[in-house]
């Protein structure tokens, strides 16, 4: 975002938003004239009554050295120097910014990941992040798997309804399959383990940020087990507060 372009950004959406608590902007010396108009342009949105937390990123010489040689781009200030000295005189040109800084972060042994998640944590002391949406999609592997799908599991393994003759054409979702496999010692243990699993997982998906979760249940058909199964899961989710939904993608064929 060029800085001399915040204050109309701010003008357009302020009667927008009131769900949202705040935004956030990347500004570095690509802009030609930042440095010359952040101080002019930051202290008239105070006085506004804007609260602006400046946050400044910064890494070992050496690492920005790596970094620039891996992603082979060209640094702002390095225009008839060499990549070192561009280096050291953007360090100097931000060293009243810096001072300035209500953060500084030190992203030398930073991963691109660790870096998402600290600048999320950041967010978190000012409002609570959405939580993460989780669809459970159960199907059939016989007509293919959903390769949107974060998390497959594979239920193949429990006793199948569909060789049962009285329970072959019901579906998962009916009384009676529900009986015949959550009565199986397999299914049992299965659940046990697999919930204690998404328990463990889900927190951190959200750690990273992610706002979508999609756990997939596959049976041979997509009508039996799988549909059991997810049914399962959604209503543990759901029991636990999270915002769930749960869909039977082949539940119309037959196994």
């Amino acid at each position: 975002m060029p800085v001399t372009l915040l204050p109309n950004f701010l003008d357009l959406h302020v009667e927008n938003t009131s769900q949202r608590s705040g935004f956030a902007f990347v500004m570095d010396l690509r802009e030609q004239g930042f440095l010359s108009k952040y101080k002019q342009v930051f202290g008239t949105l105070r006085e506004e009554g804007y609260a602006i937390e400046i946050i400044f990123l910064e890494a070992d010489e050496n690492v920005l050295l790596q970094r620039y040689s891996q992603t082979r781009r060209n640094h702002p200030l390095a225009d008839g120097k060499n990549l070192l000295e561009g280096v050291r005189a953007e360090k100097i040109s931000l060293s009243d910014l810096r001072e300035e800084a209500d953060r500084i972060l030190d992203t030398t042994d930073y991963t691109v990941h660790e870096l998402k998640s600290h600048i999320f944590n950041i967010i978190r002391e000012y409002d609570e992040i959405a939580p993460i949406r989780i669809n459970v999609l159960s199907f059939g592997f016989k007509y293919g798997i959903p390769h949107h799908a974060d998390l497959i599991v594979d239920v193949r393994f429990l006793p199948n309804p569909y060789f049962v003759e009285n329970l072959r054409d019901l579906d998962g979702a009916s009384e009676p399959v529900r009986e015949f496999l959550a009565g199986k010692s397999e299914t049992q243990i299965f659940l046990k383990k697999y919930l204690d699993l998404l328990d463990y997982l889900i927190p951190l998906y959200e750690k990273e940020g992610k706002s979508y979760l999609t756990i997939a249940v596959g049976c041979t058909g997509g009508r039996h087990r799988s549909v059991f199964i997810a049914k399962e899961i959604f209503t543990y989710l759901i029991q636990n507060q999270r915002d769930s939904n749960v869909t039977h993608r082949d539940i119309v064929q037959e196994e």
